[in-house]
Protein backbone atom coordinates (compact mmCIF):
# COMPACT_ATOMS: atom_id res chain seq x y z
CA UNK A 1 0.00 0.00 0.00
CA UNK A 2 1.81 3.21 -1.42
CA UNK A 3 0.97 6.70 0.30
CA UNK A 4 -1.57 8.25 -1.42
CA UNK A 5 0.32 11.12 -2.23
CA UNK A 6 3.47 9.57 -3.46
CA UNK A 7 4.57 10.26 -6.96
CA UNK A 8 6.77 7.41 -7.76
CA UNK A 9 9.61 8.10 -10.23
CA UNK A 10 12.71 5.79 -10.26
CA UNK A 11 12.44 1.94 -9.72
CA UNK A 12 15.23 1.21 -6.80
CA UNK A 13 14.62 -2.68 -6.33
CA UNK A 14 13.04 -4.73 -4.30
CA UNK A 15 10.18 -7.64 -4.13
CA UNK A 16 7.01 -8.47 -4.72
CA UNK A 17 5.72 -8.15 -2.01
CA UNK A 18 6.23 -4.30 -1.97
CA UNK A 19 3.17 -2.25 -2.57
CA UNK A 20 4.31 -1.08 -6.32
CA UNK A 21 6.41 -4.20 -6.59
CA UNK A 22 9.59 -2.68 -6.33
CA UNK A 23 10.99 0.21 -3.72
CA UNK A 24 10.47 3.18 -5.59
CA UNK A 25 12.42 7.01 -5.04
CA UNK A 26 9.76 10.26 -6.00
CA UNK A 27 8.24 12.88 -4.74
CA UNK A 28 5.76 13.49 -2.12
CA UNK A 29 2.55 15.64 -2.91
CA UNK A 30 0.91 15.75 -0.05
CA UNK A 31 1.31 19.56 0.52
CA UNK A 32 -0.32 20.83 -2.89
CA UNK A 33 1.36 22.68 -4.90
CA UNK A 34 4.85 22.22 -3.29
CA UNK A 35 6.05 18.53 -4.30
CA UNK A 36 9.45 17.52 -1.79
CA UNK A 37 11.42 15.02 -2.81
CA UNK A 38 11.75 11.85 -1.27
CA UNK A 39 15.07 9.80 -0.90
CA UNK A 40 13.12 6.40 -1.55
CA UNK A 41 16.17 4.46 0.38
CA UNK A 42 15.20 1.39 0.70
CA UNK A 43 14.41 0.81 4.75
CA UNK A 44 14.39 4.27 5.59
CA UNK A 45 12.57 5.84 8.21
CA UNK A 46 9.61 7.98 8.59
CA UNK A 47 8.28 9.84 5.35
CA UNK A 48 10.48 7.58 3.08
CA UNK A 49 9.09 4.25 4.53
CA UNK A 50 5.30 5.89 4.71
CA UNK A 51 5.53 6.97 0.90
CA UNK A 52 6.44 2.86 -0.45
CA UNK A 53 4.55 1.88 2.27
CA UNK A 54 1.33 3.67 2.92
CA UNK A 55 0.02 4.46 6.39
CA UNK A 56 1.79 7.68 7.10
CA UNK A 57 -0.59 9.52 9.25
CA UNK A 58 0.82 10.51 12.88
CA UNK A 59 4.78 9.17 11.19
CA UNK A 60 5.00 12.10 8.40
CA UNK A 61 4.80 15.35 9.37
CA UNK A 62 3.60 16.53 5.75
CA UNK A 63 0.94 13.85 5.78
CA UNK A 64 -2.55 16.02 5.60
CA UNK A 65 -5.08 15.75 8.91
CA UNK A 66 -8.19 15.39 8.31
CA UNK A 67 -10.69 12.61 6.65
CA UNK A 68 -8.49 11.65 3.28
CA UNK A 69 -6.83 8.17 2.48
CA UNK A 70 -3.88 6.56 4.02
CA UNK A 71 -2.91 3.95 1.60
CA UNK A 72 -3.43 2.81 -2.24
CA UNK A 73 -3.58 -0.84 -3.20
CA UNK A 74 -2.96 -2.63 -6.76
CA UNK A 75 -3.55 -6.11 -7.83
CA UNK A 76 -3.06 -7.90 -11.30
CA UNK A 77 -6.77 -9.41 -12.32
CA UNK A 78 -5.87 -10.80 -15.68
CA UNK A 79 -3.18 -10.30 -18.13
CA UNK A 80 -3.61 -11.29 -21.88
CA UNK A 81 -1.40 -10.06 -24.44
CA UNK A 82 -3.64 -7.01 -25.60
CA UNK A 83 -4.64 -5.84 -22.11
CA UNK A 84 -3.18 -6.23 -18.35
CA UNK A 85 -6.35 -5.59 -16.00
CA UNK A 86 -6.02 -4.00 -12.27
CA UNK A 87 -7.67 -3.39 -9.61
CA UNK A 88 -6.92 -0.62 -7.05
CA UNK A 89 -8.45 0.25 -3.63
CA UNK A 90 -7.69 3.57 -1.75
CA UNK A 91 -7.94 3.14 2.05
CA UNK A 92 -9.09 4.97 4.86
CA UNK A 93 -8.07 2.99 8.13
CA UNK A 94 -7.49 0.08 6.47
CA UNK A 95 -10.92 0.09 5.08
CA UNK A 96 -12.12 0.77 1.75
CA UNK A 97 -12.33 4.70 0.55
CA UNK A 98 -12.23 4.52 -2.86
CA UNK A 99 -11.49 1.98 -5.64
CA UNK A 100 -11.69 1.21 -9.08
CA UNK A 101 -10.45 -0.86 -12.38
CA UNK A 102 -8.16 -0.01 -14.91
CA UNK A 103 -7.01 -1.32 -17.98
CA UNK A 104 -3.59 -0.70 -19.41
CA UNK A 105 -2.55 -1.44 -23.05
CA UNK A 106 1.05 -3.10 -23.57
CA UNK A 107 1.07 -1.64 -26.94
CA UNK A 108 0.13 1.31 -26.05
CA UNK A 109 2.25 1.28 -22.97
CA UNK A 110 -0.42 3.32 -21.50
CA UNK A 111 -4.10 3.18 -19.61
CA UNK A 112 -7.11 2.75 -21.89
CA UNK A 113 -9.16 5.78 -19.44
CA UNK A 114 -6.43 6.89 -16.90
CA UNK A 115 -7.40 7.21 -13.16
CA UNK A 116 -8.66 10.53 -11.79
CA UNK A 117 -5.47 11.60 -10.34
CA UNK A 118 -1.89 11.92 -11.66
CA UNK A 119 -0.46 10.55 -8.47
CA UNK A 120 -2.76 7.86 -8.67
CA UNK A 121 -2.02 7.55 -12.71
CA UNK A 122 1.73 7.12 -11.85
CA UNK A 123 1.28 4.89 -9.16
CA UNK A 124 -0.44 2.21 -11.24
CA UNK A 125 1.98 2.95 -13.99
CA UNK A 126 5.17 2.25 -11.65
CA UNK A 127 2.75 -1.10 -10.29
CA UNK A 128 2.56 -1.97 -14.30
CA UNK A 129 6.05 -1.12 -14.76
CA UNK A 130 7.17 -3.33 -11.81
CA UNK A 131 4.84 -6.46 -13.03
CA UNK A 132 6.22 -6.28 -16.52
CA UNK A 133 9.90 -6.06 -15.37
CA UNK A 134 9.07 -9.13 -12.78
CA UNK A 135 7.09 -11.34 -15.84
CA UNK A 136 10.32 -10.13 -18.40
CA UNK A 137 8.40 -8.31 -20.28
CA UNK A 138 9.48 -4.69 -19.91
Amino acid sequence: MACPYFYPVEARAGSAMLPLGEWWKGFCHAVPGAPQAESGAAGGSGCDTSCNLGYARGKCARFPEGEGPDAVRFTVSSHESTAIRIYYVVERDHYPFAHGRLEYSPAAAGFAAPPETATLARQAQAYVESYLRRKGES
